[in-house]
């Protein structure tokens, strides 16, 4: 009996008939992922709820997100095609049967074995096999398959890259968005091409209202140099970026306005006015910012908080910070967010504050102290994400794996993890600031069109929420 195992990665080389005996067999391993229950779905067009929605699966007889059961047979056919007896094989038939589900994270070990041979025809009998980490069988049949005649010899082919990025959630975002109807909103010193242009994309597309508050002279100057048009947009005249800040924070205080926008001038600039006394707009609750991101590596929307606002925050900080993020999850549709609070560790560390700060913030939710979401940590970034690495790590969590909230241990570590999101991970994003009486739309000018309507939608979402419910 030969047995030919996953080795060989650059050369395909299949069995002619004639090299085949009865007791052969092959095998391959495969780990279950969240991106192989996708591309099966779309491939297939099987959008069963029980393979792609985690709270629906939950409730399921399997308590989770299953595999579609022919992914298994798919991987029998991989070895059928490409080990035993390989290139140029021809299917003639299949029998499964089904005995246990396969979980995200979940190996499958898949070996097929010669078990009759008819010469005449080519035809090759072999019984097939899929089993678990576990040693458990999930799935077994036999296949009847016509082997070649002729030796091939050639090199593997390069399997394209996909990469699943369907863009729904944005999409489902500015839709939803755009039934609630336009908010007025003043743009702080909105005086280069992309600042301007993003305020005037968001009034195109019926989110926003925009009041620019600039000096009129460089509004003028650089909508020119554009190709921008400010016909019937409100215009407040100011002297400069200071006095910007000051006035859009004075117009939010007085309610002519439901949001702020910043521009081109630094946040720190825009957010002393927003926190200043005299503009009226602070709350008991700590400022705090959220990134909105969705990846192609991660099945649903997700918020990072705080990566722009808190340089290292402390517990009690950490607390309004959570809170923050809780509410616009909320806004969003999320019922009951699942909040995984970062660190480099998934175990208590004294000797790691994160470790202790995530441990405290997860007993004030115990003691009902923050509400309307479910909280773990420490959890590792992995840990966090990926369910497989939670299996791995031993960690039992409703939160592991499955996280819509992101709480990192301080600002850089969050503007980092956001920004290598953003730009090796494809992810799309949107940035708010919450804590105030009003939403503030913090783009930053690398910020792209979709990036700055994204943000424009929240703030919309946000505003109508707080008409009833003031923060």
């Amino acid at each position: 009996m030969t047995t030919t195992q996953d080795d060989d990665l650059n050369i395909v080389r299949n069995r002619t008939f004639d090299q085949i005996a009865i007791g052969d067999s092959a095998s391959i391993t495969r780990t279950l992922s969240m991106d192989d229950i996708a591309l099966f779905a779309v491939m297939s067009g099987d959008d069963n709820p029980q393979h792609l929605d985690a709270e629906f699966a939950a409730a399921s007889r399997y308590q989770g997100v299953i595999a579609h059961g022919m992914w298994g047979a798919a991987l029998i056919s991989a070895v059928l095609g490409t080990r035993l007896p390989g290139a140029g094989t021809v299917y003639t038939g299949q029998t499964l049967r089904f005995l246990q589900p396969v979980r995200v994270g979940d190996t499958l070990a898949i070996s097929v074995t010669v078990t009759a041979l008819e010469p005449r025809s080519r035809h090759v009998t072999l019984a097939c096999r899929c089993v678990n980490q576990h040693g458990a069988v999930v799935l077994d049949g036999e296949a009847q398959v016509i082997a070649p005649a002729e030796q091939i010899e050639r090199q593997r082919a390069t399997l394209p890259e996909v990469r699943l990025h369907n863009g729904d959630g944005t999409r489902r975002l500015l839709e939803h968005a755009r039934t609630l109807g336009p908010i007025k909103v003043a743009v702080i010193h909105p005086c280069d091409e992309l600042s301007l242009s993003g305020a005037l994309d968001a009034h195109a597309a019926g989110l926003i209202t925009p009041v620019l508050v600039a000096p009129r002279a460089r509004l003028e100057a650089v909508a020119l140099e554009a190709g921008l048009s400010l016909a019937g947009i409100a215009i407040e005249d100011v002297e400069h970026s200071h006095a910007a800040a000051a006035r859009g924070a004075e117009l939010a205080g007085k309610g002519e306005v439901e949001a702020l926008m910043k521009g081109s001038l630094h946040t720190d600039e825009l957010m002393s006015a927003v926190l200043s006394a005299s503009a009226g707009l602070r709350t008991k609750r700590r400022i705090s910012h959220c990134f909105l991101m969705q990846t192609p590596a991660y099945p649903r929307p997700f918020i990072i908080t705080d990566a722009a606002i808190n340089i290292a925050p402390n517990l009690a900080m950490k607390a309004d910070i959570v809170r923050n993020a809780i509410d616009l999850a909320h806004v969003i549709g999320v019922a009951r967010p699942r909040v995984a609070i970062l660190a480099a560790v998934e175990t208590v560390n004294a000797d790691m504050p994160a470790t202790l700060d995530a441990a405290a913030l997860c007993k004030m939710a115990d003691r009902g102290q923050i509400t309307g979401a479910i909280l773990d940590g420490p959890l590792a970034f992995d840990n966090a994400v990926s369910i497989a690495a939670a299996t791995v790590k031993g960690i039992v969590s409703e939160v592991a794996g499955r996280a819509d909230i992101l709480l990192v241990p301080d600002l850089e570590s969050g503007n980092m993890l956001a920004k290598q999101l953003e730009y090796m991970g494809d992810a799309d994003s949107a940035g708010i600031v919450l804590g105030a009486k009003i939403p503030v739309i913090l783009t930053s000018r690398a910020d792209s069109r979709a990036s700055r309507i994204a943000s424009c939608a929240i703030a919309v979402m946000l505003a109508n929420h707080y008409r009833s419910t003031p923060p």
